[in-house]
């Protein structure tokens, strides 16, 4: 479930993991709105720090809203804030989200931004990205929990991934297994990634019930 306001221990663990697996929108949403690189990356760490060092920016309640909505509303409020100082004091205090290293070498690797989109249309995208990469993270550990990482990792391309996968006479060939049965894993694989997915938007809401809607507004941001 979303994490709220509370400071509680538990609360801002669960924040932090849902900003550390949500940064790249961030920076995607500073980069499409005119920041270098260098300065995207600055914003990115100093917002989240700020985040969760829980300051003025919980006057964004994540409560009213989906946590995605929460988390930009926020970043708008930081950045207005910030770009108004000549100079930016460094801070940290203990609340690091992301070392500098992991930070330049993940958005070296993303070429933000690459394409046309505005500031808000590249941070659903991104989002959404996020939001499968982090559903098939959770269907991999699973599947390497359960002994089955080689079959996870032969029948992972039948999923939307833009790979083209084996046919299924060479995925059987490689699992020793019959077509039918090859085809009945990658269809009970779609099932559990499906959930997996859905999952992975209830815990950004306020109300897991409206999961189904923002779902389907993350999948038409990824056709944009």
């Amino acid at each position: 479930m979303l994490a709220g306001a509370e400071s509680s221990p538990q609360a801002l663990s669960a924040l932090e993991t849902l900003c550390r697996t949500y940064w790249r929108p961030i920076y995607a949403f500073v980069r499409r709105s005119g920041h270098s690189p260098h300065d995207a990356q600055d914003f990115t760490q100093e917002f989240f720090a700020r985040l969760l060092e829980g300051g003025s920016l919980r006057a964004a309640d994540p409560h009213k809203g989906h946590f995605r909505s929460f988390l930009l509303g926020a970043l708008k409020h930081f950045l207005a804030n910030e770009w108004k100082r000549s100079q930016r004091q460094k801070r940290g205090g203990g609340c690091t989200v992301l070392s500098l290293e992991e930070l330049q070498a993940e958005t070296q690797a993303s070429g933000e931004p690459a394409d046309a989109l505005t500031p808000e249309k590249s941070y659903d995208r991104r989002w959404a990205e996020a939001v499968l990469g982090q559903a098939m993270e959770r269907l991999r550990e699973e599947h390497a929990r359960a002994g089955k990482a080689e079959r996870f990792d032969a029948l992972k391309l039948y999923l939307p991934s833009g790979e083209e996968p084996a046919s299924y006479a060479e995925t059987a060939g490689r699992l020793g297994l019959s077509e039918g049965a090859v085809k009945w894993a990658i269809h009970q694989l779609r099932q559990r990634y499906g959930e997996l997915v859905r999952a992975e938007v209830a815990d950004t809401l306020a109300n897991p019930a409206e999961a189904e809607t923002e779902l389907r507004h993350l999948l038409a941001a990824l056709s944009q």
